[in-house]
C-alpha cells in the first residue's frame, strides 16, 4: 500500500472527513441523484431521443446554453478540451452550492488533482462511510483529452444548469444555463 493511500485510509477510518449531504444517497432534493431513481433534477438513464456534444475548456463550456423538452433523454458526449479536471454536473443552482464543499474536501484530500483523478485515494475512501467516488448519475468528471457520456431524461421541474463545480471553476464562470420546455 502507498504512502497516500495509506494516510487516505487512516483519515478516513478516523472519521475526520465530514460527510457531505450533497452526495449522500437519501439526502431529498439536495442529492445529486441515486442510482435510477427519479430526482429534483430528473432521472438517469433511459433510451436517449439525441445526442449533445459539450466540449470543456479550461472554466467554459461550448455550447454554453442547451435547450431540452420536458421528458426528453439526452445522451452528452463530454469531451475535455482543456488543460484541467472537468466536472459536468447537472442540478439546480442550490445544489451546485451544496455539492462545492465536497468538491473542495476531494481536492484537499488529493482524491482530485488538477489534471487527473486520483483513484488510489478514491479506492481507499471506499467502504469508509466517506466515500469519494463521486460516480452519481447527474455528473461526470473528465480528465483532459478525455471523454464521457451522461444520459438524463428531463422529466422534473426546476430550474436547472450545468457546472463544474471544482474549486474555482464555477465561481470563474463555469456554468450553463438548461432550458426546459414544456
Amino acid at each position: 500500500m502507498t504512502f497516500l493511500k495509506a494516510a487516505a485510509a487512516a483519515v478516513f477510518a478516523a472519521g475526520i472527513v465530514p460527510a457531505s449531504p450533497a452526495l449522500s444517497a437519501g439526502s431529498g432534493n439536495h442529492s445529486h441523484g441515486h442510482g435510477g431513481t427519479a430526482s429534483a433534477t430528473g432521472t438517469p438513464g433511459g433510451t436517449p431521443t439525441r445526442t449533445v456534444a459539450v466540449t470543456m475548456y479550461d472554466n467554459y463550456y461550448e455550447p454554453e446554453r442547451i435547450a431540452v423538452r420536458h421528458g426528453e433523454t439526452v445522451k452528452f458526449v463530454l469531451t475535455n478540451a482543456g488543460s484541467f479536471l472537468h466536472e459536468f454536473s447537472i442540478a439546480t443552482p442550490e445544489m451546485h452550492v451544496a455539492h462545492q464543499p465536497h468538491m473542495a474536501m476531494m481536492m484537499e484530500m488529493e482524491a482530485l488533482l488538477p489534471d487527473r483523478i486520483n483513484h488510489a485515494v478514491i479506492d481507499a475512501s471506499r467502504g469508509t462511510g466517506h466515500d469519494m467516488s463521486h460516480d452519481e448519475p447527474n455528473s461526470a468528471l473528465v480528465e483532459p483529452g478525455r471523454t464521457a457520456d451522461l444520459v438524463w431524461t428531463f422529466d422534473a421541474a426546476a430550474t436547472l444548469e450545468f457546472a463544474c463545480n471544482i474549486p474555482g471553476h464555477y465561481e470563474s464562470g463555469m456554468a450553463g444555463d438548461i432550458e426546459i420546455a414544456r
